[in-house]
């Protein structure tokens, strides 16, 4: 797993489809939706860490174009 896409495709797998319509808001509900299959026992600990660590960078990364927008 190395994008956004590849979590969201993983979680496919257990019929979580995640829309809101924003990206930042899409990423933090993604987040949320992995801990609790974490917390459940249904996912390894190796995936849920890797997938986490790709969330908090693609937060990171959307936050900063979020900023870049209102300062233009």
């Amino acid at each position: 797993m190395r994008t956004y896409y590849d979590v969201q495709q993983y979680l496919k797998q257990f019929g979580v489809f995640i829309y809101v319509g924003k990206r930042l808001w899409d990423i933090e509900l993604t987040a949320i939706e992995l801990d609790h299959l974490y917390k459940a026992g249904v996912i390894e600990k190796k995936t849920y860490l890797t997938a986490k660590m790709v969330l908090e960078k693609e937060h990171r990364e959307e936050l900063k174009r979020e900023e870049a927008k209102q300062n233009n």
